[in-house]
């Protein structure tokens, strides 16, 4: 069997080749990349992003769509997230739709999202209106042959799979990231995985401790050191069909963060 793939991820700026630099510089194949859908309306060019992909040799395997104001904590985010906050629902969607054309320019098939935090009932109002917005923008991203792929995190994981059967397309799929189903205190990975792995495509390489009840989240910690059981996760990820890449993301900033990552490749490089 192929050894899973490693990567980073990066975002970019309006000359996106110095962060594929980066991930060159590293040693590593792949790369997601992070840009919000205002700044990919507004300032990015879907050729200098294919461009410097090929200029590099680093290939894309996943973007991921975000959006500006939003809150990332388990006490002030709700409102502010995704699709599931309801005033930013219409907005956002005709920004994501934006944003779905121009990743079809760049070449690749797939976007992933943090949607929000998706209530556990299946009969809020809130839920049943979110799921009518992403059957729409679901809908529009695979009549352009793309997939969309949930991030996780901000829910349960359970609440997550009932989401991908109430939607009903074939076209859903899932960006594990066992960091923050730790930070956000959702769930032990491997249940999820147990839940959710059949819809596993992506998989983000982060660690974490979790929350205290005045946390407004758990802390983010180098790879080995959190709660994460990365040497049973990836063989069980396997038997569930999960082929890679598997994208380290380190959330600070500096010669700290290039460090961990580099860390990180050979902590992950027995169970590839």
């Amino acid at each position: 069997m192929e050894k899973i793939k490693l990567g980073t991820i990066v975002g970019i700026s309006q000359d996106p080749r110095p962060a594929f630099e980066r991930v060159l510089e590293l040693g590593l194949p792949t790369c997601q990349v992070s840009i919000s859908a205002e700044r990919m309306a507004q300032e990015i060019e879907p050729e200098a992003i294919r461009k410097a992909a090929e200029e590099t040799g680093i290939e894309i395997s996943s973007i991921f769509l975000g959006f500006q104001g939003q809150v990332w904590n388990r006490f002030k985010g709700f409102p502010t997230m995704g699709f599931v906050a309801p005033e930013h629902r219409e907005r956002r969607l005709g920004l994501a739709k934006q944003f779905a054309d121009k990743v079809v320019e760049i070449g690749l098939n797939n976007i992933f999202c943090h949607v929000g935090f998706i209530p556990d009932d299946p009969n809020d109002p809130v839920y049943t209106g979110f799921i009518e917005v992403m059957k729409e923008y679901v809908a529009y991203c695979g009549e352009r042959n793309m997939e969309f792929r949930f991030e996780t995190g901000q829910e349960l994981p359970s609440t997550l799979k009932r989401t991908i059967l109430d939607i009903g397309l074939d076209n859903l799929a899932i960006n594990l990231d066992p960091g923050n189903l730790i930070l956000y205190g959702k769930a032990y990975p491997l249940d999820a995985v147990e839940i959710f792995g059949e819809y596993v495509k992506g998989m983000h390489a982060k660690d974490g401790l979790w929350p205290n009840r005045e946390d407004h989240l758990g802390v983010e910690v180098p790879l080995g050191e959190g709660e994460v059981n990365f040497p049973l996760l990836i063989p069980r990820l396997k038997e569930k069909g999960f082929k890679g890449p598997i994208t380290i993301e380190r959330e600070i900033k500096g010669p700290k963060q290039r460090e961990d990552i580099l860390k990180a490749v050979k902590f992950l490089q027995p169970y590839l």
